[in-house]
């Protein structure tokens, strides 16, 4: 199943040179080497976990399918009718998904990953979250239930999901009637953006009808400000994965109440236990405060990471290839060298590494994998 993402790597490889050309054709460029290269690194590290993580990805949907389906209608699902209506069913699942990890800590930092880009392009919708599903999957369970075969189902994900990318830019305006019914880029740079008018709204992947209808849409009306309120701040691809954890970890571990130890995680993403609030209070957030987080890391330094890079890439589409023919143990040892390779990347673009130590952690990362494969 997954060569399906290794053809689509070049696809979107392709579109993102074009929005990037297109961006400095018009002196509109939103692209850093940095900072894309970081999101390209969370798409890469989200495959290798999906790899690794099959009972989450679709083992649990087809148990339920196939034990507790309440309806049996296999050639309607797989039929061009069942699939748009299961996409459709998708759409709407993923909906209350995501209104959840915007709303839920727990759930936030799974998805917080997706939104720690200060920019938004076609890399941005690359950014993909890696532990995301091994919280949401029970929320596409209803479909199984309904009946809606496993085939249906990952037809629907990829078709929702693959829609996505066109959406992450600033290229695209206002489209008219297409804005009341879909998802587009206009309403998605809203979900985005921090500024107080637009955090929390325009959850829709695919069909904005879903926040119309349930009040979370907000129109664009003024220039949007990208990121997380609580900014990263970091290229490393894994504290970037489980900062969102951690950080909840710490305060649940440093107040007193023993109830709010269980609670901070599912209470809204920012809230804090009375004690830790008064003791350690945060400053309020301004977005007039805001900075881009942009290090300087060096010409040859950028030069070498994006090569790193495209080294890793390609790598990684060879382990999605040959992922099927392993057991999930086995792919788990062998995505050990791959996120070794990334987090050099990011620490090379941080400057925590000079170029020496980047192709020491990939040599190391070659060595491990050459072992792992005899």
């Amino acid at each position: 199943m997954f060569n399906v993402v290794v053809y689509a790597i070049p696809v979107f490889s392709v579109l993102v040179l074009v929005e990037l050309a297109y961006g400095i054709a018009t002196h509109r460029n939103n692209y850093r080497l940095n900072d894309a290269l970081a999101s390209f690194s969370q798409g890469l590290l989200s495959q290798v976990v999906a790899v690794c993580t099959p009972l989450a990805q679709l083992g649990f949907y087809v148990l339920v399918y196939r034990r507790a389906a309440l309806l049996h209608a296999e050639a309607f699902w797989n039929g061009a009718a069942g699939l748009v209506l299961a996409t459709v069913m998708f759409d709407f699942c993923d909906y209350w998904l995501h209104r959840t990890s915007h709303r839920t800590a727990l759930f936030w930092a799974a998805h917080v990953v997706h939104h720690q880009s200060q920019e938004f392009n076609f890399s941005t919708a690359l950014r993909q979250e890696s532990t995301y599903v091994l919280l949401g999957w029970p929320f596409y369970l209803p479909m199984a239930l309904l009946g809606v075969t496993p085939e249906a189902f990952v037809v629907a994900g990829t078709v929702v999901l693959f829609y996505q990318f066109w959406i992450h830019t600033e290229h695209v305006g206002r489209l008219g009637w297409l804005d009341r019914v879909f998802s587009t880029p206009s309403n998605h740079r809203v979900h985005h953006a921090v500024n107080d008018g637009y955090v929390d709204r325009n959850y829709g992947a695919m069909l904005i009808v879903w926040d119309r209808i349930f009040g979370t849409f907000a129109q664009e009306r003024e220039p949007c400000v990208y990121g997380t309120r609580a900014p990263l701040e970091s290229w490393d691809p894994l504290w970037a994965v489980f900062v969102g954890y951690w950080t909840v970890a710490c305060d649940a571990w440093r107040t007193a109440s023993w109830r709010d130890k269980l609670r901070i995680w599912f209470m809204p993403p920012g809230w804090r236990p009375a004690d830790l609030a008064l003791r350690d209070p945060l400053p309020a957030f301004d977005i007039r405060a805001v900075r881009r987080y942009d290090p300087p890391a060096g010409r040859v330094q950028g030069i070498v990471a994006a090569l790193q890079f495209g080294v890793v890439a390609l790598a990684t589409c060879a382990y999605l290839w040959q992922s099927d023919d392993w057991s999930t143990a086995h792919a788990a040892v062998l995505a050990v060298p791959i996120a070794a390779a990334l987090w050099g990347v990011g620490a090379l673009l941080q400057r925590r590494i000079g170029i020496a130590g980047a192709l020491y952690v990939d040599a190391a990362a070659l060595a491990f994998a050459w072992a792992a494969l005899r």
